[in-house]
This record gives C-alpha cells, sequence and structure tokens, in this order.
C-alpha cells in the first residue's frame, strides 16, 4: 500500500490553504481571567493552542480606553479581534486577514463570543479606503520577508487618526529592535511597551 501523502507545505498567510480540514477547538486565556473558547484549523497560524506572541501582546497591550476603531492587522481565527471586541462593548472591530479559512473561524469564533455584531472580519482589499483606525494590535507576519512586512506596515499605520496608536508584538531574534528603529526612522514614533520572555510589545504613534 503506498505511503499517505504529506499535506501540501503552505504558509499561514495563503489566501486560500490547500491543507486538509481538521478542526479542533482550544481554549484562549484572557488576562482577565476569562476562559473563550476558539475553533481552529489546519491552514491556520497556530492552530494547536493561542501563540506565546498573542498572549504575550494581550496581556502587555495598552487599554482600548475610548477607541472606536480597532483593528486586528493579520486576525488568523480570531483571539484579538475577539478579546478586543469584549474589552470595548461600544468599539467596532475590523478584524483582516489575507487567509480565508481563518477568517471564516474568526467569524464564527467572534459569533459564539457573543460579539459578531461589532467584528467586522474581511479581507485587505475589502477594507474601505477612508477607514481611519483609533488603535491598531497585530502580532505581524514577520515571515512574509522585510519588504513585504514594511509596506504592510506602512499602509496600515497610515491609516492611524491624529491619535490613533499601534501595538506590535515581535519576537527579539526575527528583529523587534530592527523594526522598531525603522518605524521611529520613518516617523512613527516608537516605544517598547514591555518584554515577555523572547517578545517585544512596541508601542507606535501616529505620524505628525
Amino acid at each position: 500500500m503506498p505511503s499517505p501523502q504529506p499535506e501540501p507545505a503552505e504558509h499561514y498567510f495563503t489566501a486560500a490553504p490547500g491543507a486538509s480540514s481538521a478542526e479542533r477547538t482550544i481554549e484562549l486565556v484572557l488576562p482577565e481571567g476569562r476562559l473563550v473558547p476558539l475553533v481552529t484549523d489546519r491552514g491556520t497560524f497556530s492552530p494547536d493552542r493561542v501563540d506565546a506572541g498573542t498572549r504575550a501582546l494581550l496581556a502587555d497591550g495598552p487599554a482600548v480606553g475610548g477607541a472606536g476603531t480597532l483593528v486586528d492587522l493579520g486576525c488568523g481565527y480570531g483571539p484579538i479581534a475577539t478579546a478586543l471586541a469584549l474589552r470595548a462593548p461600544a468599539a467596532t472591530v475590523w478584524a483582516v486577514d489575507v487567509n480565508e479559512r481563518a477568517r471564516e473561524l474568526c467569524r464564527r469564533n467572534v459569533d459564539a463570543a457573543g460579539v459578531g455584531d461589532r467584528v467586522r472580519v474581511v479581507a485587505p482589499d475589502a477594507v474601505p479606503p477612508d477607514l481611519v483606525v483609533d488603535q491598531l494590535w497585530s502580532n505581524p507576519p514577520i515571515r512574509i520577508g522585510k519588504a513585504a512586512l514594511h509596506g504592510l506596515l506602512r499602509a496600515w499605520l497610515d491609516r492611524l487618526g491624529a491619535n490613533g496608536t499601534a501595538c506590535l508584538v515581535v519576537q527579539k531574534h526575527l528583529g523587534a529592535d530592527s523594526l522598531a528603529r525603522w518605524l521611529d526612522e520613518q516617523g512613527w514614533p516608537t516605544v517598547r511597551r514591555a518584554t515577555r520572555g523572547p517578545y517585544r510589545i512596541l508601542d507606535v504613534a501616529a505620524r505628525p
């Protein structure tokens, strides 16, 4: 009998994952003590557990305060978008991802958490061109390469309102400090909010 064929190699930022579906349910433990079940699947980022970077971002990121428009850039199956919507009941959260399987899971997860009416789950090209962002959160896809990452950040950081901010989590060994310098050099004032294990949490302000 021939050996089973391996799943196709692909990145979680593939628009249409070819990996066969194998859904499972994991738990997101929020710092405030709430347990949120999330459905995940192959072909998405960190399907076996909520990754440590996302957990660090949710633990050390800023208060959502009075932000009316929040963005989870690279939402995956929705841990950050779900948490933001739970924390900011008056806000609209835009959950943005190129991966269509991840977007469908995100929709299901925010609906299950009771916040689906305030979360807009969309592909990048479906975001209104005039959207102004109060607060952007992201565990950005570093592995897409420096040029693509810089292009992604340029496009989104220029959507920040005059008092808008972004909070990013990046591993130190994947270039967190050099990214912070680049952001600062491009005119987005950037400071290190926290360090948790191998991760830097970066606060980025809108360009003057």
